[in-house]
């Protein structure tokens, strides 16, 4: 593993840099009033995104992506990363790499109007009863004719509100396992307007405002065969071939608003004076920058090198979660530390840092939360002990 930054990788992180200062931070405190992020934005940007070569950038260049390996993507995820969730993900949209698996004829329908920004696409995995459990899901889809028939509800679904289409993740049967009867899992395509399919208003959330969730209703919604994505029961191992680096996008994002509120830390620690000197002098100040800076290090580390051996196809369930676990809980400390640092000041919305630290709660839920990675870790240390 090379440790310096290649001239690609270095141009990306300054292009990409730039652009989210110039052309997302300028909206965040709109979006951070009113909890809301409007159309005429999400236009405005998205040109200028798609201009600047950013627009759907995790995407293979056969398909009109940017073709970034894992590491470079992750560089451009973490600098992205330092704006406001809604802006960065709704104007710079990045489409799931699912859409890959998907055929000719629905790359045409989904996939290529996704890379052009004149579609938006989301992912229903999620139930009320099913979080974690993925196969314990009860939304159910079932054959009948040359249809499926779908039911059951979905919820906390990001952005569902705005989404063309869906990828809804369903139980299409169930086997036995060594724990018990599991649902079969498969996949599906299934557009706004289908009769049956109902996108309502989610619930109100304390991080990222202005990036919505919704609640999926399907009642007796019937949908062509021809919807399937990939193949019958196989939904499960789509989503871990195609979905595995979503724990790392994450922990990408983490690393760049801790950066930021780092950035903003340190400069206040030099700049406010108490008792006739610099706060960065006290030790009280000195050792919280410290111990900030060594566990974004930390974080960075874990995260570059999980990056570099998804390509050279090394990486391992337990890198993934080590990346995602450590840059969610340091974010979390980083925010912290950093308001502590700013005291008062620090809680007042003139400054990105209580954006940041209410931002920071939802990475160690969604994706898998830190105790679900560290199940997985620690699965992977005693398997081979018979553990």
């Amino acid at each position: 593993m090379q440790f310096g930054l290649t001239e690609e990788q270095s141009m990306i992180i300054d292009t990409t840099r730039a652009f989210v200062e110039n052309e997302l931070y300028p909206h965040e405190a709109e979006v951070e009033r009113t909890g809301h992020l409007p159309m005429e934005i999400i236009k405005d940007v998205q040109v200028k995104a798609i201009e600047a070569g950013l627009y759907a950038a995790n995407m293979p260049e056969e398909v009109g992506g940017a073709g970034l390996d894992t590491l470079t993507w992750l560089m451009y995820e973490k600098e992205l990363g330092r704006a406001n969730y809604a802006l960065h993900w709704t104007c710079v949209a990045r489409p799931s790499n699912i859409l890959m698996a998907g055929t000719d004829e629905q790359k045409e329908k989904y996939l290529y109007p996704c890379m052009k920004g004149e579609k938006w696409d989301c992912l229903a995995m999620t139930e009320p009863g099913a979080g974690s459990d993925l196969r314990g899901m009860t939304a159910t889809a079932r054959a009948d004719g040359d249809d499926f028939i779908l039911n059951g509800t979905k919820h906390f679904i990001s952005h569902a509100d705005i989404a063309d289409f869906s990828i809804v993740f369903m139980a299409t049967g169930e086997e036995d396992t060594p724990r018990g009867p599991k649902k079969l899992i498969t996949a599906f395509f299934v557009d706004k307007d289908t009769p049956g399919f109902t996108v309502r208003d989610g619930y109100r959330n304390v991080s990222h405002r202005g990036y919505t969730n919704a609640v999926l209703e399907f009642d007796d919604c019937r949908i062509p065969k021809s919807a399937m994505l990939g193949e019958l029961h196989k939904g499960f191992d789509l989503a871990n071939t195609w979905l595995g680096a979503t724990r790392l996008q994450v922990a990408a994002t983490c690393l760049g608003r801790a950066e930021r509120a780092m950035q903003h830390a340190v400069e206040y620690s030099a700049e406010r004076k108490q008792f006739g000197q610099q706060i960065g002098k006290f030790q009280g100040i000195s050792f919280k920058l410290a111990d900030m800076a060594t566990e974004l290090k930390a974080a960075d580390l874990l995260t570059w090198e999980a990056g570099w051996k998804f390509d050279q196809g090394t990486v391992t369930e337990s890198d993934m979660s080590m990346a995602k676990l450590k840059a969610t809980e340091m974010l979390a400390m980083v925010a912290d530390e950093a308001i502590q640092i700013h005291g008062g000041m620090g809680l007042m919305d003139e400054l990105p840092l209580e954006r940041i630290w209410r931002d920071a709660r939802v990475e160690r839920i969604w994706e898998g939360t830190s105790e679900i990675q560290r199940h997985i870790i620690s699965r992977e240390l005693l398997r081979p002990l018979g553990g």
